[in-house]
C-alpha cells in the first residue's frame, strides 16, 4: 500500500549527476517517473518539476477537478504524496494553537486519519499566513511536520507517533512575530529544520529515526523563510545539503553537519534555490548558478543573470531551462546554461505560490484561486489553461500520479484528467449542489486522535 520503493528522494539515487538534457530524455522515457512520490517542497530534488507527468491543460472543473475535501484549519504547506496517500498539515482554533496532520486517500480523497496537537511554542504569526506554514518531509516510511510555533512531530503512514520535539523549549528565543515558514527536507536519514530569525537563528540535523540531534548550526542573525535543498557532491557522490540565507548559502553533511563550502554573496530570504543537474540555481542577484565543487573549495559561479529575478516564488528548472515569477507576476524563462533571458508572459497574478512543471506544462495558482498553465513548448510560452478553484490560494501545488493536488485554507483538491475508470467513478458521485465528491463527507469513519 505505502510500497518505499516508490520513493525516489534525493538520497535514494546512486547515479552520479547527468546532464540536464540527458537526464530529461531519461525521466521521458521512464513512465515510473510520472507516478514519483512528492515527498517534500518543490519534489523529490528540488526541482519542482516531474518531467514525466501528464497532467490536464484545457482546465474544465466538470472534468478535471477529481475530488474536492474541507480541511479543518488553516495552512501555507504544500501537500506531500507517498503511494496512494497524500498528507496535509493545518493550524486552526483562534490563536491557531490546535495541529493537525491528516492522512487522505490520494484515489479517492478519503480521509484515512488525523492526529491533533497542542502547540507548545509561539503561534504569532501575519495574518496573510498561518501556523502551517512549513511543508512536511517523508523519507517514505515517516511523516516529519514542522509548524510555525517550532513544533516537530514524526509519524509513521499509519499516523502513529514516534516522537516529538519541542523546540521553541529547547530554544526559548527561535521565534519571530512574521511567523516561521522554512519547509523540512530529509536526507540519508536526517531531518534538516531551518528555524531562523534574528534573535535565535539556528539550523538543526535531527536523527529521523529518534529525533536527537546530530548537528546544530548557529546562523546568520536574519529573519529567513527559505528552506534547504540537497544536491550530490560531483567528487564523492555523497548527498549535501545547501541552507539558505541572506548572507549566501553554505553547504553542510546532512549526517556530520560538517561545513563544506561557502558562497557569501548574500541570497533571498523568501525565495528558494533550485537544483537541477548538479547546479544549484541561488535566487541572489537575480539568479546567479553555482557549479559545486568538493568540500573545501568555493563553488564555481556558472553565470549571474539579474533578468532572471524571483519575486516570492521560489525558481523552477526543467532540463535546460529555468523559470522564474517576478512581483509584477511575469514568467521568465532562461536558458539554465547561460543565464539568457529567453521569453516572458505576463500571468494573472500575484502569487505566493511557487510553480510546478509537469511535462512540458507549468501550473501556478494565484492568490484568488486561478490555476494557470503554460505551454512551455511554445516559442514564447503561452496560457492554455485555467481554472478558477475561487478561494485564496498561498500554498505550492505538488505533483504525483499524473495529479496537482493544491491546498487553500479551507481545501484540499485533486486536478486530474478523469479518463480512468475509477476517476470516472468518482466524478458521478460528486454531489451537484455543494460540487464536492463523497470524500468530502469521509471524516465520520476515519481516524482522529489527539495529543
Amino acid at each position: 500500500m505505502n510500497d518505499p520503493r516508490r520513493f525516489a528522494g534525493p538520497g535514494a539515487s546512486s547515479s552520479l549527476r547527468l546532464p540536464r538534457l540527458a537526464a530529461l530524455l531519461l525521466a521521458c522515457a521512464t513512465t515510473t517517473a510520472a507516478f514519483a512520490d512528492w515527498p517534500q517542497f518543490r519534489g523529490a530534488d528540488g526541482s519542482a518539476a516531474l518531467p514525466g507527468a501528464q497532467l490536464p491543460v484545457a482546465l474544465n472543473p466538470a472534468r478535471h477537478i477529481a475530488w474536492q475535501v474541507p480541511l479543518p484549519g488553516r495552512g501555507l504547506s504544500s501537500p506531500i504524496v507517498v503511494g496512494d496517500r497524500v498528507f496535509v498539515t493545518c493550524s486552526s482554533g483562534p490563536k491557531q494553537t490546535r495541529l493537525h496532520v491528516i492522512a487522505f486517500r490520494a484515489s479517492d480523497g478519503t480521509r484515512l486519519w488525523e492526529r491533533q496537537f497542542v502547540a507548545t511554542g509561539r503561534t504569532m504569526c501575519h495574518p496573510k499566513t498561518s501556523v502551517a506554514a512549513n511543508t512536511p518531509a517523508t523519507d517514505g516510511r515517516h511523516l516529519f511536520a514542522l509548524f510555525s510555533s517550532n513544533d516537530l512531530f514524526a509519524l509513521d503512514l499509519e499516523g502513529n507517533l514516534v516522537w516529538l520535539r519541542a523546540l521553541a523549549l529547547d530554544y526559548p528565543n527561535v521565534s519571530n512575530s512574521l511567523g516561521m515558514a522554512s519547509s523540512l527536507l530529509v536526507v540519508e536519514g536526517t531531518v534538516v529544520a531551518q528555524v531562523e530569525n534574528d534573535t535565535q537563528p539556528l539550523a538543526l540535523g535531527l536523527d529521523a529515526a529518534t529525533g536527537v540531534n546530530r548537528w546544530k548550526h548557529d546562523r546568520p542573525k536574519l529573519a529567513n523563510w527559505t528552506s534547504p535543498v540537497a544536491f550530490r557532491d560531483p567528487v564523492t557522490g555523497r548527498m549535501r545539503v545547501a541552507l539558505q540565507s541572506g548572507r549566501g548559502l553554505l553547504a553542510v553533511d546532512p549526517v556530520t553537519g560538517e561545513e563544506g563550502w561557502n558562497y557569501p554573496d548574500g541570497a533571498s530570504t523568501v525565495a528558494s534555490t533550485a537544483a537541477s543537474g548538479g547546479v544549484l540555481f541561488v535566487p541572489s542577484f537575480g539568479i546567479t548558478a553555482l557549479q559545486p565543487g568538493p568540500a573545501g573549495q568555493s563553488p564555481a559561479q556558472l553565470w549571474r543573470a539579474g533578468t532572471l529575478r524571483p519575486g516570492t516564488s521560489s525558481p523552477a528548472v526543467l532540463a535546460d531551462r529555468l523559470y522564474v515569477v517576478n512581483a509584477a507576476g511575469v514568467l521568465t524563462a532562461g536558458d539554465a546554461d547561460t543565464g539568457q533571458r529567453l521569453w516572458q508572459v505576463r500571468l494573472k497574478g500575484p502569487f505566493s505560490a511557487s510553480p510546478v512543471i509537469a511535462g512540458h506544462h507549468l501550473y501556478l495558482p494565484n492568490e484568488t484561486g486561478l490555476l494557470q498553465v503554460v505551454d512551455l513548448s511554445r516559442p514564447e510560452g503561452e496560457v492554455v489553461g485555467e481554472l478558477p478553484l475561487e478561494d485564496i490560494i498561498l500554498s505550492t501545488p505538488s505533483i504525483s500520479d499524473n495529479a496537482l493536488y493544491l491546498r487553500s485554507d479551507r481545501t484540499l483538491w485533486k486536478i486530474a484528467d478523469q479518463g480512468s475508470e475509477a476517476a470516472s467513478s468518482a466524478a458521478s458521485s460528486s454531489s451537484p449542489a455543494t460540487g464536492s465528491t463523497p470524500a468530502s463527507a469521509s471524516g465520520s469513519g476515519s481516524a482522529s486522535d489527539s495529543v
